[in-house]
């Protein structure tokens, strides 16, 4: 089997954004969980966030780019449309409406399924872009009908939906700030209901851009030339980060969902679970404890559930076992320098023939009085610093970007790495967080040393100054 291409993973993580959380275990009509769906990336019709019966209508953001004279910028939109599929029942007078239908064996029950859209546009010039283009977005109804031989049939139905494609550029400096703003303007002269809102609605709405004769700037680790670009860019409810295979420059993934550079697909998941959040091993096995009653009803409501069950039920114990116990890090860290103590003498590294649970390791590390070097400033506690969250372990830390924190602790882990434990200086509970050790933390590298002038502390108040 030939290595997937780039293209091929950046469709590959698209479908996985496209469907999370579009079933729920343990994914039968009959449950109450599913009753719901929860998805991300969801454009609501206008008025629908403000009525409270759906999503807002708009998702934004900004891409940098190094570009060429020649380059040009080509756009997919991609998004689940709901698809109402009704079951009948042939009888002597037409066919009639029913919740369910069982045909030779395969049981059919009335349920809402998803239709894939997907639509190109471009590729634009970076003249067209800076003049600003407007791309519209539209799906027609349908009604589709499926026999299921003499016994009734399938009829599938879906209203029309209308969206609108923004772009625009501007020239920053020697780069190219790109903005997409994908919009669902839908209307009616009624209110939006939380049925007619969903139906709607653009799900798992995402881009896929493709650069050609241009680089796209990583937004998480942009090059020290595009710091200050990338951090005027704005993000409204998606996240682009750049994708295909690590290295690649020309394609990102504008996802809902908060994701690394270069995402991809664990290797060792053989399927999706199309569950919000899933854990492929606590799924699976959940689906093997389903009574045969069970998974005929979830195999009744949707082709994709159809294909999980199938899936478990053929799942062999080598494939169950190469889900459990396998740790990942999409990015190893690197080394952050020397540690250093305040009075400059190197902390004590642990000797590999020292257990570390033992009590002569834990003496050596002391992380209320250890330190570590930042571009050649010792950090220790007390230092002032200014957040730069860029490893993306915890989707929180995005809001802790820009901010000024307080070192209070340094240390490092059984595996070596080194760690820096703060507490934000503006917020109110700080002092308290730091009372009993409740510290936010950074890697080295995450981390800015502010000097006495910059802090707010030296200008007689914490708190005044706005995240850059």
């Amino acid at each position: 089997m030939s290595a997937p291409t780039g293209h091929d993973r950046v469709r590959a993580v698209a479908d996985a954004v496209l469907y999370e959380g579009y079933l729920l275990y343990p994914y039968r009509c009959t449950s109450n969980k599913n009753q719901s769906r929860w998805q991300f990336g969801v454009l609501g019709p206008p008025g629908a966030a403000a009525a409270g019966v759906g999503e807002e209508s708009v998702m934004s953001c900004q891409l940098v780019l190094q570009a060429s004279p020649a380059a040009t910028v080509t756009i997919v939109v991609r998004f689940l449309h709901l698809q109402h599929r009704g079951v009948e029942r042939a009888g002597p007078g037409g066919f009639v409406a029913t919740d369910e239908l069982e045909v030779d064996g395969t049981r059919y029950v009335s349920w809402d399924e998803a239709a894939e859209c997907e639509i190109s546009a471009g590729p634009f010039g970076l003249p067209e872009l800076f003049a600003g283009q407007c791309v519209q977005v539209d799906v027609d109804a349908a009604h589709d009908v499926e026999a299921l031989g003499d016994a009734g049939r399938l009829v599938r139905t879906r209203v029309p939906l209308h969206g609108r494609l923004d772009l625009a550029a501007e020239r920053v400096d020697d780069l190219v700030r790109l903005t997409l703003q994908m919009s669902n303007t839908w209307r009616s002269d009624a209110l939006p209901t939380k049925q007619t809102a969903i139906e709607h609605s653009m799900i798992g709405a995402h881009q896929i851009v493709t650069v050609d004769a241009a680089q796209l700037i990583s937004l998480l680790e942009p090059p020290d030339y595009a710091v200050d670009v990338v951090a005027g860019c704005v993000q409204q409810r998606c996240f682009p980060v750049l994708a295909g295979l690590p290295g690649d420059t020309d394609v990102a993934l504008v996802s809902p969902i908060i994701l690394y550079d270069y995402p991809e697909i664990a290797e060792q998941s053989d399927g999706a679970l199309f569950d919000s959040t899933e854990i492929d091993e606590i799924l699976s096995l959940r689906v093997m404890t389903m009574t045969d009653e069970e998974k005929a009803q979830a195999r009744a409501t949707d082709p994709l559930a159809a294909q999980i069950i199938d899936r478990c039920d053929a799942m062999s114990p080598e494939s169950l076992q190469q889900l459990h116990g396998v740790l990942r890090n999409p990015h190893a860290l690197s080394d952050p320098g020397e540690r250093l103590l305040p009075d400059g003498r190197l902390v004590p590294r642990l000797d590999d023939e020292i257990p570390w649970w033992t009590e002569e390791a834990d003496g050596s590390v002391q992380p209320d009085v250890d330190g570590v070097l930042v571009d050649g400033v010792l950090v220790a506690k007390g230092t002032t610093v200014r957040l730069r969250p860029s490893r993306r372990a915890d989707a929180h830390d995005l809001f802790y970007a820009g901010r000024l924190a307080k070192v209070a602790t340094v240390h490092a882990d059984v595996d070596g790495d080194t760690h820096v434990g703060v507490v934000l200086l503006d917020d109110p509970a700080g002092e308290l967080h730091e009372w009993y050790g409740r510290y936010l933390y950074f890697a080295p590298d995450e981390v800015q040393p502010i000097e006495p002038e910059e802090s707010p502390e030296s200008a007689g108040g914490i708190g005044k100054e706005n995240p850059s």
